[in-house]
């Protein structure tokens, strides 16, 4: 071929690059955002529709689907293959102070099937070396880690991560001592402590907080959503709990002793009973954690697997046997799993085992633990009414603890300054609202502590296109952090790269949120490297893949 033809092909071929492809590939489907509603979770609502907008000019059809959250939570938890990106969060509880429980938990490929592992990441290499961090003793090495463990997370992007909120709580403080209010180390003020130390400075001696979601379960097997957890923490105990430095700390247990670096011993207090007026026993304890992993409670199986044996000596020394030394076995175990009845639950989990429905979706009709608070009642879409445990080890200052379910963040504020709430524990609305309304009433309270929590958009790594890395990772560097800081979250949030909050600094990676690039150009750049191309106005998938889940 002389130079005048090569130089004729050559341009045929750019100008047909130019143009698109000539094959057909195929367009990529309606893509599917899951959201809370606007007057229940407007920061989470707000970012939605900001990331809709970034991923539309990607050439993407992104319809959001805006549905309750006991509707949204089961859609998402039980039909895992079915949705293809959803709004989420995970709160800050303590045992969450070790990083363990979320870069194991949440992402390690055993708990894909039935586990909080929902999206379904699967990455042998990730598997591997937060295996690794379990048992690694030295904290130094293990930092290296778990830092590394979030260089893959943001390679893979198997979540887009949005924010770590700057959490805003308020008090009445006519009503509640301030000096008896706990500030929790990355939870705030909102914690078991405070509930169990507020003391109250007159006749109003009933805690009355508030929540935007509805209560899923009272369920100690079944960790169904965050305010769920806020009321199982009051009404279980647990051998040990975080407390407000981030450390572990004896709670039922009052002393422990590593015998060498995969057994301990943990004597128990000996004054403890159940609501019913049943004692607790070391069998009760060794009961609890048998039973997650006797397949019923999947959700906690992670936290108690690596227990090889279980041994009571005398009547209150329970012996653990670890398969492996762990590192956070602690928190993330004694500290993390309920305290529940073997002579309630024993004959519940035999009936169980019979059926195809597990522990998870159980509800006693008046749920039983040793916890500071007893269950009182449960009117739905109405409020819960936990009672003060007078014989408990630490019994609460307050007479009740009363949650109202109050799905508007603007009538919540309302309720707070009327009187109706005491303690704002559920504030989704702008911060700065809040603080402006503290500063009016002069009654109030407000404080703010950056979260160990998180909130992003889980994307569904089973279904294609989100079984792509390279697409995932173009989605997220599509919008710039801080646009959902400041539209979304009105500056009371940091942005996100990691799972790991810059509240816990020893763990966090901040190398992977300070190199986080984004931005319409840079999401473009990274699908036409991956393939990707534009049909017309419509973002089409790599050379000879097939969509296979079009409406």
């Amino acid at each position: 071929m002389n130079t005048l033809l090569k130089l004729a092909s050559t341009s045929l071929m750019s100008m047909a690059m130019l143009a698109g492809p000539t094959w057909a590939q195929d367009k990529i489907r309606t893509i599917h955002l899951l959201s809370r509603p606007q007057a229940a979770q407007p920061a989470e609502f707000q970012a939605v529709q900001l990331i809709a907008q970034e991923w539309r000019k990607l050439g993407l059809d992104v319809e959001v689907d805006v549905m309750p959250w006991e509707q949204m939570s089961s859609e998402v938890w039980y039909n895992r293959e079915d949705w293809d990106v959803t709004a989420w969060q995970m709160t800050g509880r303590p045992e969450r102070s070790d990083p363990d429980e979320i870069i194991y938990n949440l992402f390690h490929s055993t708990t894909a099937e039935s586990g909080y592992n929902f999206i379904g990441y699967n990455n042998p290499e990730y598997d591997a070396l937060v295996e690794k961090q379990r048992v690694t003793i030295d904290p130094t090495e293990r930092q290296a880690l778990v830092r590394q463990a979030q260089e893959i997370l943001a390679k893979d992007q198997p979540n887009m991560m949005l924010v770590h909120p700057e959490q805003a709580f308020a008090f009445d403080n006519t009503i509640w001592d301030a000096a008896s209010v706990v500030n929790q180390s990355g939870i705030g003020i909102r914690n078991t402590w405070t509930w169990l130390s507020l003391a109250p400075k007159g006749d109003q001696k009933d805690i009355i907080a508030n929540s935007a979601d509805n209560v899923i379960a009272v369920n100690p097997l079944y960790i169904s959503g965050v305010t769920d957890s806020w009321i199982t923490e009051l009404l279980y105990d647990r051998l040990f709990r975080v407390g407000p430095d981030g450390l572990p700390t004896e709670w039922a247990a009052t002393s422990y002793e590593w015998r060498d670096d995969k057994t301990i011993a943990v004597t128990l207090r000996d004054d403890m009973k159940w609501h019913d007026g049943e004692p607790l026993t070391a069998e009760d304890v060794k009961f609890s954690f048998e039973t997650t992993v006797g397949g019923e409670a999947p959700m906690y199986s992670p936290f108690g697997k690596g227990i090889s044996d279980i041994a009571i000596e005398g009547d209150n020394v329970v012996v653990f046997t670890l398969e492996t030394p762990s590192a956070s076995f602690i928190i993330s175990s004694l500290a993390k799993i309920n305290l529940i009845p073997k002579h309630v639950w024993e004959p519940i989990l035999a009936d169980l085992s019979t059926k195809e429905e597990n522990a998870e979706s159980y509800q006693e009709e008046m749920p039983i633990g040793s916890g500071p608070y007893k269950f009182d009642r449960w009117i739905t879409n109405e409020e819960i009414v936990l009672s003060a445990n007078a014989d408990h080890f630490n019994a609460p200052k307050a007479e009740r603890w009363i949650l109202r379910f109050v799905p508007n963040a603007e009538a919540s504020l309302g309720m707070l300054r009327s009187g109706e709430v005491n303690f704002l524990t559920d504030f989704s609305g702008d911060p700065q609202v809040l603080v402006d309304a503290a500063e009016a009433d002069g009654d109030l309270e407000v404080v703010s502590t950056v979260d160990i929590g998180f909130r992003y958009l889980a994307f569904n790594n089973r279904r294609p296109p989100f079984d792509d890395p390279a697409f995932r990772s173009a989605l997220s560097s599509a919008v710039d952090r801080r646009l959902i800081v400041n539209a979304a979250f009105k500056g009371f949030a940091v942005a996100s790269n990691s799972v790991v909050s810059p509240a816990l600094e020893f763990w966090h990676a901040k190398d992977v949120v300070d190199n986080f690039k984004a931005g319409s150009d840079v999401a473009k750049a990274m699908l036409e490297e991956a393939g990707y191309t534009m049909d017309g106005d419509s973002l089409a998938y790599p050379d000879g893949v097939k969509e296979t889940l079009a409406d």
